[in-house]
């Protein structure tokens, strides 16, 4: 079976930067949703100091990323890319189980 997410590169481009330049180590990457907006769910992305034994841990063009158990069926299949736009820089995520997203882009249903 391969990866539950797959990681673009320049998403893995961006973690590393951005872990090389936290100031403090790290174990690498976790990803999951939180209830949040007007459609139900959001993507988080935050640095992990400590691992919990019940993530999902990935490890793909020398990132490591962790996914919390309770956010695993949302984000199986998903792909997460980096954009660096004009008006606009951040993580995106093209994930096959979202029905939905609300008008902002801020949260999504599935």
């Amino acid at each position: 079976m391969g990866n539950v997410i797959t990681i673009t590169d320049a998403a893995a481009a961006r973690i590393q930067d951005i872990m090389a330049n936290r100031g403090k180590a790290c174990y690498g990457v976790r990803l999951g949703t939180s209830t949040k907006g007007c459609n139900g769910l959001a993507y988080t992305v935050d640095y992990v100091d400590e691992v919990d034994p019940s993530d999902e841990r990935i490890e793909d063009k020398g990132v490591t990323l962790f996914v919390d158990a309770m956010s695993l069926i949302y984000l199986i299949g998903s792909e997460m890319d980096y954009k660096d736009e004009k008006f606009q820089s951040g993580f995106t995520f093209t994930n096959p189980n979202e029905k939905g997203r609300c008008g902002c882009g801020e949260s999504f249903h599935v």
